[in-house]
């Protein structure tokens, strides 16, 4: 999500801020002519789509397609990424067109990938659902944010997009290698119904409860801001 409304002011603090921008900057300097914004769009949804590919090949054929997971996430990265600084590195800028854009293509990227995900047998569909879920109101609440406060805040706890894609590489190189860890699982019996929770449904829970944790403390701070800017008459 890069290209925004010109009067909402941009709020990234995550950890890798400082060098993805130079790095961005850099890229786009150097991308060819007829590159464009869209184009990168395009892109960052094709490497969601190799995502959910790599996930159900995993799942389904090989874990060693988690591999092709990580390059999706790389790609994805890429488009998603360099779509806003190329329109920004050449002044070309369309503030209502571009937001637009980004946040329904990036609402339509994540369900490919928590379905593809949910659909790979390594992660029930239940609780990747439930991420995407959790995902998407922090999304909706982003954009509220930046309609009302003009705030586009873009990482909660240091951690944005960028973070959570490294996360899930490292997440995916470790269920290649360390067997131990990707053939571990536990028998759970929940309201009568016997569940095995497999490393990657432990994790995607320790994530889906991070970002609910995330979200109902930034829905309480946002209350107390809103009820300072429109109190009680």
């Amino acid at each position: 999500m890069t290209r925004t409304k010109e009067e909402s002011v941009r709020i990234q603090t995550s950890i890798l801020n400082g060098i993805e921008k130079k790095v961005l900057v850099w890229l786009a300097e150097r991308q060819p002519v007829w590159m464009t914004s869209d184009i990168l769009t395009a892109i960052g949804t094709i490497g969601a789509i190799i995502i959910a590919a790599g996930f159900i090949l995993a799942g389904t054929v090989d874990i060693h397609y988690l591999w092709l997971s990580s390059l999706g996430f790389v790609i994805n990265w890429y488009g998603d990424s360099l779509d806003g600084t190329l329109a920004r590195v050449r002044n070309r800028q369309r503030p209502l067109y571009g937001y637009y854009l980004d946040h329904t293509v990036d609402a339509i990227n994540e369900v490919i990938m928590f379905v593809g995900a949910g659909l790979s047998g390594l992660v029930h569909i239940e609780i990747a659902l439930s991420i995407l879920v959790i995902y998407l109101l922090l999304t909706i609440n982003v954009s509220v944010n930046a309609h009302l406060k003009r705030e586009f805040c873009l990482t909660y706890a240091k951690m944005g997009p960028t973070e959570f894609r490294i996360i899930m590489i490292i997440i995916n190189t470790v269920l290649i290698y360390v067997t131990p860890i990707r053939e571990f699982s536990i028998a759970l019996s929940v309201r009568g119904r016997d569940i095995v929770l497999s490393s990657l449904d432990a994790a995607a829970i320790v994530i889906f409860f991070i970002l609910l944790l995330i979200y109902v403390i930034t829905i309480l701070k946002d209350v107390r801001d809103y009820d300072k800017l429109d109190p009680m008459p």
